[in-house]
């Protein structure tokens, strides 16, 4: 990990949370207004893309260009802007569109720093509901209507006993779907939906894994920090490094995440 000096790590924290001050402002503009369109970036399938996607990122990035212009940036709309510090900033400017479009509150912008190792500060935050999760820097709580708490996850239970969640039921390919279905059999509850407000409920204690296929790197770096700052673990399905995307496969600890991993590497 970069070695950052006091004074700019909280330059960063104020900066990353200007960010997610201008990124509420500009989602709930179009948030369940009449008229509100999409445009769809795939063939083969749905994935919109809206002027609220577009306006978020554009905010952020303008504070970004003022804040801290020598910091790369990687963002799901506007692609990469390189940088001289070692640092970039990783945004998702509204994820769970889909949601989004749907008027559900649970969609969320992510905003995450990562040097050469991998993310290592990050917020969930949830414009609607005005829930923020951090992590990263020694930091580790959610802010929201209901106060201020620190974020810890679960301990150790069975498998049996454990509260699952992926975005999709079909969860990637039909063999990734047939690996997730493995773990979502012995698991005591499994459900679907809400995006990245998923990777918050781990560090909240509320529920103990998401596993998850065919990801972005803007989908996984700020939930990969707010995670592991509160006692969680997230990586691929094979136990490695997932903050490029693909397969992850996030965990409240280290036993339920070896218990999940083994069933979805079973060579049944």
């Amino acid at each position: 990990m970069s070695k950052l000096a006091q004074d700019e790590i909280a330059q960063i924290v104020e900066t990353a949370h200007a960010l997610a001050d201008a990124a509420r402002v500009a989602t709930l503009l179009h948030f369940r207004k009449s008229g509100l369109s999409a445009e769809n970036k795939e063939k083969d399938r749905f994935d919109p893309v809206t002027v609220a996607d577009r306006l978020s990122e554009e905010r952020m990035r303008a504070i970004l260009a003022a804040r801290r212009p020598q910091d790369a940036i990687l963002g799901e709309e506007y692609g990469t802007q390189p940088g001289t510090s070692g640092l970039t900033w990783v945004l998702d400017p509204i994820d769970g569109t889909r949601g989004y479009l749907s008027g559900t509150p649970t969609w969320g912008v992510l905003i995450s720093v990562a040097d050469e190792t991998g993310p290592i500060y990050g917020l969930i935050d949830q414009p609607y509901i005005r829930e923020r999760f951090e992590g990263g820097f020694g930091l580790s709580r959610v802010v929201g209507p209901s106060g201020e708490d620190i974020l810890k996850s679960r301990p150790a239970r069975p498998l049996s006993e454990a509260i699952l969640y992926s975005t999709f039921p079909e969860v990637g390919t039909a063999e990734e779907g047939a690996a997730f279905r493995r773990v979502s059999s012995k698991a005591k509850l499994t459900r679907y939906g809400t995006d990245c407000y998923a990777y918050a409920l781990i560090a909240a204690g509320q529920i103990d894994l998401v596993i998850e296929a065919g990801l972005q790197a803007y989908d996984v770096q700020a939930p990969i920090a707010v995670i592991e700052a509160a006692g969680g673990i997230m990586t691929n399905w094979q136990g490695g490094p997932c903050h490029q995307g693909g397969q992850v496969l996030a965990a409240a600890n280290k036993d339920i995440h070896a218990q999940a991993m083994a069933l979805l590497n079973a060579n049944l």
